[in-house]
């Protein structure tokens, strides 16, 4: 597989994503990963798919997942019968007894959802939140031919008043690579004590920048040298994606975390991205949930709720699933 051609497809098909790029490979550097491709007629790419593959303990059984795979037109059967043939021809070659995917298609795609389910998938459309592998639901701004003054003014009236009371309280806002990373990553443990969840460890961010290699960069705040908050996005396929996001416990009423998403918000704008995601909201709709208070933030910028299908699998060895299920679970192999 020629990597260079299979990214510039990943790039410039539309329908891409970052999670389905070499780069994201080399992320996953503790996942084996293969590329597979199918052509048209003209020799020219018409699908392609990266396919992880983690090997559950103790066995030489594998299971793969594709994330946010396959990169085609999903309304073409064709395509995606000939991509999962090959799907097979991997799964015979590591011991495979599962395929997960979680492709970029809307919830009320029938016709995709249909034409997967027809090649032996199962649809797990009942799975909500943390029960997904990536999240169901993201929160996005539809920025293709639309100023950053147009943007800026279709914000509620305090989310505006918040990003200029920032940059009235001396606020500064810009775009770093690795020379940030230990700010960032202390921003990163103070989020994940104050909000109870695990963060990733400070050479999995540097790896991620490093990867990416200018598609991906830190988001930093400061006030007089203090670090305040920090994101981690990508500029990817014509979306620029807020993939980590943190701040401190101190400073908050200077509001840097509205300016911070204005300053990514325009940098997409600026780079010519069709869409800026603020990535996960689950359980948007419970205003009794946690995580509610995420979702108000993010709908102040006016945007609208993207509900992806969700994930499908694929069970290659039908007799045993359960066991392997429950050994996957146990060793958190994903």
């Amino acid at each position: 597989m020629n990597i260079q051609e299979y990214e510039k497809f990943c790039l410039e098909s539309g329908y891409g994503n970052f999670m389905q790029s070499a780069k994201w490979a080399d992320v996953k550097n503790n996942w084996i990963h293969e590329f597979i491709a199918v052509r048209n007629n003209a020799n020219e790419i018409a699908g392609e798919m990266l396919v992880l593959i983690k090997k559950i303990p103790f066995t030489n059984i594998t299971l793969m997942y594709s994330p946010r795979g396959p990169v085609c037109d999903m309304h073409d059967k064709d395509v995606l019968k000939k991509l999962f043939a090959e799907v097979q021809k991997l799964q015979k070659k590591h011991h495979s007894f599962k395929l997960i995917i979680d492709p970029m298609i809307d919830d009320e795609d029938t016709q995709s959802i249909n034409n997967l389910c027809s090649l032996g998938f199962v649809h797990h459309n009942e799975k909500v939140g943390y029960d997904n592998i990536q999240c169901r639901e993201n929160y996005v701004i539809d920025i293709n031919g639309r100023t950053a003054d147009e943007i800026f003014s279709s914000f509620k009236s305090k989310w505006r008043y918040n990003i200029r009371l920032a940059q009235r309280k001396g606020v500064k806002c810009q775009f770093y690579g690795e020379e940030k990373l230990d700010d960032f990553y202390e921003l990163m443990k103070a989020t994940g004590k104050r909000d109870g969840f695990n963060i990733r460890t400070k050479e999995y961010y540097g790896h991620f920048l490093k990867c990416f290699d200018g598609k991906a960069k830190l988001c930093m705040c400061y006030i007089d040298d203090i670090a305040v908050s920090g994101a981690l996005i990508t500029n990817y396929a014509g979306t620029v994606s807020y993939i980590y996001g943190a701040s401190s416990n101190e400073y908050r009423n200077y509001m840097p975390n509205y300016l911070m998403q204005w300053t990514m918000i325009k940098y997409a704008v600026e780079s010519g991205c069709k869409t800026y995601d603020f990535c996960g909201i689950p359980y948007w709709y419970d205003k009794t949930h946690k995580n509610y208070g995420v979702y108000k933030f993010k709908q102040g910028f006016n945007g609208h709720v993207q509900t992806w299908a969700g994930e499908f699998e694929y069970t290659f060895r039908k007799t045993t699933s359960k066991f392997f299920d429950f050994a996957a679970y146990m060793y958190k192999v994903i």
